[in-house]
């Protein structure tokens, strides 16, 4: 979306727990991740997607560029929640280039549920249409300007430009390609992932180069984090020992833990009922999860248990030669939460 091409660029992901900075050059080989940094944002910073407090935020980058020593200032920055619309329209195959953009326009007012005047739009040609050889199927995607506007304006009061603003879905996606091949799979199979945020769940699908299914779902860490709070009166910092793989209190994963993964188990099972509901079902060969709670001890094992689908953690750096300056065991450990900041950074080398 609204691409301007620049490299590198630095991956920037903008989460309701963390700020995620990576930066990507190209080898022989493959990648090489340059620079790196995961800076902590607080709580109600950043709520469902929506940048409650933009001076904040613009700290947090500001600390998380310095820390990953990049000196790079054109980012790539995503974009999700409800004020996000994509959709993929069909257009006749023999329309001339200069009347494309005017006709997507016609269909965008069809089916955006804003004004167009208070929306950022873009598009991009696909190809032609499996269903029907005398049309061309065009992705088109849209944002509320608010909310690109308000993370521009995070991105400016760091010293930062924004060169690409992508939605969240694609950058996983592109992630996600990284690690097809590595783990054998062939595009014509569906694959899900659950991307597990702090307070959002998003399942995509994806089949050959597409995503052809994604809805959120209102779950996440934070439940965790507030029941482990509530059961144990800890503070916030103290209930995140999980997270820093510290030592649990006695009783907390018969207590918390095992309920919250069943919880997860549940709702994950309620949104695949969804998929299949949906026009573009096909059903899901394997799972990937993604998101600071994708890492949880056995959740994978118990969500391809009780679902029968293999379920593996998705971990896009791997494979991928590390700098010597990158602090390496944090990025290993954060890895599964760094498919948006992995896919905005390939951006650059589109």
């Amino acid at each position: 979306m609204f691409k301007k091409k620049q490299k590198p660029v630095l991956g920037l992901d903008i989460g309701s727990s963390s700020v995620r900075v990576l930066q990507l050059s190209q080898t022989a080989a493959g990648y090489r991740i340059e620079h790196f940094a995961l800076e902590p944002v607080s709580q109600g910073v950043v709520v469902e997607k929506s940048l409650q407090d933009i001076e904040a935020v613009s700290s947090a980058i500001d600390r998380a560029v310095r820390q990953s020593g990049a000196r790079g200032k054109t980012c790539a920055i995503a974009v999700s929640g409800s004020a996000v619309f994509t959709k993929t329209i069909s257009l006749p195959s023999n329309l001339a280039e200069s009347d494309v953009e005017s006709q997507v326009q016609i269909e965008a007012n069809q089916y955006i549920p804003y004004p167009l005047e208070d929306v950022s739009l873009d598009f991009e040609v696909l190809g032609r249409s499996p269903r029907n050889p005398d049309m061309v199927d065009i992705l088109l995607a849209a944002s509320k300007s608010e909310n690109v506007e308000n993370r521009q304006d995070a991105l400016d009061a760091a010293g930062l430009t924004a060169g690409v603003v992508d939605v969240e879905a694609f950058a996983i996606a592109n992630a996600f390609e990284l690690m097809r091949e590595r783990d054998g799979l062939s595009k014509n199979e569906a694959v899900g992932i659950f991307d597990i945020g702090y307070d959002l769940t998003t399942l995509l699908v994806i089949k050959g180069e597409r995503v052809i299914y994604t809805r959120e779902h209102p779950f996440g860490g934070n439940q965790l984090l507030e029941e482990t709070m509530r059961r144990f009166e800890l503070s916030r910092e103290q209930a995140s020992f999980y997270e820093r793989g510290e030592e649990a209190p006695d009783g907390w994963q018969e207590e918390v833990l095992e309920p919250f993964e069943l919880n997860i188990v549940h709702q994950f099972s309620r949104a695949l009922q969804f998929f299949a509901t949906s026009n573009e079902y096909s059903p899901v060969s394997c799972i990937y999860l993604s998101g600071g709670t994708a890492a949880l001890p056995r959740l994978a094992e118990m969500v391809q248990r009780e679902l029968g689908v293999t379920t593996r953690v998705a971990d896009p750096v791997s494979g991928l030669e590390i700098a010597p300056s990158v602090a390496s065991s944090v990025l290993k450990r954060n890895a599964p939460n760094l498919m948006v900041a992995v896919g905005l950074a390939l951006r650059g080398f589109d």
